[in-house]
């Protein structure tokens, strides 16, 4: 085979921090039905490639606060019960289906009892309880590239200096505890960046990130004397004749090229857009097709999904029931779609560029298999054909990056995957309260680290414990929802809980002995990241 260039999937998992703060409609089923539909298809998909002896490789991101919720003991036996309640919920719909007679949701409804009976029995006896051990076993294996992200999914280029140390510092601890090394790679939360972030990344020996693309084509190509030399007509270049033909709309910067970012080592690779919105269009994107499973219908008595995508226009009520053969026959035609588009992509690089490009599909991870049902099915068709392709190379970025390193340099302006590409779905009117709630407690914190320099070990306790409050109160998640009107309230209200217990805890310092039960509760409630030092939280 004589690949033209390279492909790999960028999926980003992350779930906002659950644990203990309810159950359905919002809480901790969030992080069930993200394992249960998502995380273990996926393992179990990587698993039949390796038993088929296809060699494919995907980059993925799991969030600290993400491992964190896996790896814990409560949240696993939670888990189970979840799975149990599922089964006993597609026991009845079978028996209900069977009294009416209606033998095309009864078999439905056994596929529902057959999946989760599954997933229980790959969670038990093949991935023994640890989801995040089978990740890591990919890893050594070689089969995927685990990236790192801020510690609790912040929105950094809203941070503070010191909190961005603090949630890439205990990140890069969560990383080493989990999966035995240092991470190369960052998902920057949001894919969102402002100048600057390179340098603490650089900092943590992070050597990529990813961009959307908006943000790569509204960055400059710069001249830089460490790799292009002080020569004069290669600076004349950068600063004259390359932003003239952009002007012109003859050149522009490729997404299907790495750059590194001004004044660092850091390397930026943009998500190429061409690719992705063949799933994320609204309009064109594959989970709409009509034959797949509609995701916002549920059955009035176990919550369990029957009915197909139907039609654009069709009200809920007016679905009709979903056919799984029909389902099929569509997962392998926009597999062979998507795989003819890697393809083209390839081939139209090659051919203007003249070098070895790399097509990096981003995504939620969970919009497989959650969102979109038959998501996880099609990953792996498409993944077998790009095995069998001819012009690709499955790989990872880091893998990539070594094989191919780059020489030209970019500076990025700020930008996120955001609606607009901007950061107003994160700061806006809705959410502006947030983020003055959050300078006034990170300016607090500023001042508490100067004053304890020599803690005792009890007042050590608080400080470690506040900077979790701190952690989990800047979360991207809790402004992004009360944006989308997507459990606005459930948001501010996880949001001011966490504020109140960071206020409590410094307040508490005055006399920490007299507020020991007050620590020992909400470390019971919060209990991530272990190794958390509050001085972590500095310039």
């Amino acid at each position: 085979m004589n690949e033209q260039g390279a492909f790999t999937f960028v999926l980003h998992s992350h779930m906002p921090y659950a644990r203990r703060a309810g159950r359905w409609p919002h809480g901790e089923e969030w992080v069930y039905e993200a394992i249960a539909e998502t995380y273990i298809p996926l393992l179990n998909v990587m698993r039949r490639l390796d038993m088929d002896g296809v060699p494919c490789q995907l980059t993925i991101n799991l969030t600290p606060i993400l491992l964190e919720q896996l790896n814990d003991a409560e949240m696993k036996l939670n888990f189970i019960s979840f799975l149990d309640e599922r089964i006993r919920l597609a026991d009845e719909d079978i028996e209900r289906f069977r009294r009416l007679d209606n033998r095309e949701f009864t078999k439905l409804a056994m596929d529902y009892r057959a999946s989760y009976q599954e997933v229980r029995s790959c969670y038990t006896e093949i991935y023994h309880e640890d989801i995040v051990g089978a990740f890591r076993d990919l890893q050594d294996r070689g089969r995927v590239e685990i990236l790192t992200s801020a510690a609790t999914h912040g929105f950094l280029p809203l941070l503070s200096d010191a909190s961005i140390q603090l949630q890439l510092r205990t990140a890069i601890d969560a990383y080493i505890k989990f999966f035995g090394r240092n991470p190369a790679g960052i998902w920057l939360p949001e894919c969102a960046y402002r100048p600057g972030l390179e340098v603490f990344l650089e900092q943590h020996n992070l050597t990529h990130f990813f961009a959307e693309s908006t943000t790569l084509d509204s960055a400059s190509l710069i001249h830089d004397d460490k790799r292009d030399g002080p020569a004069i007509l290669t600076s004349m270049y950068y600063h004259i004749l390359f932003p003239l033909k952009r002007w012109l709309n003859l050149v522009s910067l490729s997404p299907n090229k790495p750059y590194y970012v001004h004044q660092s080592d850091v390397i930026v690779l943009a998500r190429d857009a061409a690719a992705s919105m063949q799933v994320w269009s609204a309009d064109t994107g594959y989970p709409g097709d009509f034959a797949y499973r509609e995701f916002h219908k549920r059955d009035g008595s176990s919550g369990l999904r029957y009915w197909s995508v139907t039609g654009d226009t069709v009200e809920l009520g007016d679905k009709e029931m979903y056919n799984p053969t029909y389902a099929q026959a569509k997962i392998e035609e926009h597999a062979r779609h998507f795989t003819q588009l890697v393809e083209e992509e390839i081939s139209n690089f090659v051919e203007s560029e003249q070098s070895y490009g790399i097509v990096a599909a981003n995504f939620d991870t969970e919009l497989f298999g959650h969102w979109w049902f038959e998501g996880v099915s099609w990953l792996e068709a498409v993944l077998r054909q790009l095995v069998a392709s001819d012009l690709v190379e499955l790989t990872t970025v880091a893998d990539y990056l070594k094989a191919h390193p780059t020489h030209q340099t970019v500076k990025l302006t700020p930008g996120s995957w955001g609606a607009g590409g901007d950061y107003s779905v994160w700061d806006n009117e809705s959410t502006s309260w947030i983020w003055d709630i959050i300078r006034i407690r990170e300016e607090r914190m500023t001042q508490v680290v100067r004053a304890y320099r020599e803690p005792t070990e009890l007042e050590v306790e608080f400080l470690n414990q506040a900077s979790r409050e701190l952690l989990l109160l800047e979360a991207s998640d809790w402004p992004f929802l009360i944006t989308m009107k997507q459990a606005g309230e459930y948001a501010s209200h996880r949001f001011r809980d966490h504020v109140d217990r960071f206020d409590r805890l410094l307040d508490g310092l005055t006399d920490p002995a007299s507020n020991i039960a007050m620590l020992e509760e909400v470390q019971k409630k919060d209990n991530v990241f272990p190794h958390i030092d509050y001085r972590w939280f500095s310039t």
